[in-house]
């Protein structure tokens, strides 16, 4: 995430389309991902083990995305990076992407363990990521 901050002045210009966007990409992956916090609350961790408590949340942000904090901060980071207008950014995107998506599955297998055939029908009807179910 430190890399999309890379030092240094813009290396091209954006088309004002573009950057504007840029900007709702930005701003639309921040509040995604901010939702996916909400309705996370004091379940939320960093770890691809869910807490001993956690309960399996398939509503609101959950409904369209199993893993909308991920969504959220890749689609963020991309508007962040094209605003930023260097190469770097770019390639930390493509990095995190990659980070995040080794994460999804640890996660996932972790999900499956603990939530079993409950989390199965989830998988079912709502996508990895968004879009199509995959």
């Amino acid at each position: 995430m430190a890399a999309l901050a890379w030092p240094g002045r813009a290396q091209w210009k954006l088309p004002k389309l573009i950057k504007l966007g840029a900007w709702g990409t930005f701003l639309g992956g921040t509040a995604l991902a901010a939702s996916g916090v909400i309705e996370q609350a004091d379940q939320l961790t960093s770890c691809t083990e869910p807490r001993k408590k956690a309960k399996l949340l398939t509503d609101g942000p959950y409904e369209v995305s199993r893993h909308p904090i991920y969504v959220g901060l890749l689609t963020a980071s991309t508007g962040f990076a094209v605003l930023r207008r260097r190469v770097e950014p770019l390639i930390a995107v493509g990095i995190l992407a990659q980070v995040l998506h080794e994460k999804v599955d640890r996660e996932e297998a972790a999900l499956h363990k603990k939530f079993g055939r409950k989390y199965r029908r989830y998988t079912a009807r709502t996508s990895r990521l968004i879009g199509k179910r995959d």
